[in-house]
């Protein structure tokens, strides 16, 4: 896939919100599926500084944090997300 990576979306998102990948002070956080079912745990946490980045993790099966202003940030699956790159 060619291009930068200008937004990551969530493909269904909660009705009239808009979700974002959740930028903390370690950067954007992915949970790494080798953890299973203790992914969202804190210390299993993989930070990255950039979408491109993030969407390479997305790639191969990580989950990435989102949130929306009011609501709490979770874990969306990569097939419900959608990778938006600049040219599309």
């Amino acid at each position: 896939m060619a291009g930068r990576v200008i937004r990551i979306e969530r493909v269904s998102s909660r009705v009239g919100i808009v979700e974002e990948p959740v930028f903390t002070s370690k950067g954007y956080q992915l949970a790494d599926p080798a953890h299973g079912k203790h992914k969202h745990h804190a210390e299993h946490a993989i930070h990255v500084q950039t979408l491109d980045e993030a969407a390479v993790l997305i790639g191969k099966g990580f989950s990435l944090r989102m949130g929306a202003k009011g609501k709490p940030p979770s874990l969306i699956a990569p097939k419900s997300l959608r990778i938006v790159r600049d040219g599309e």
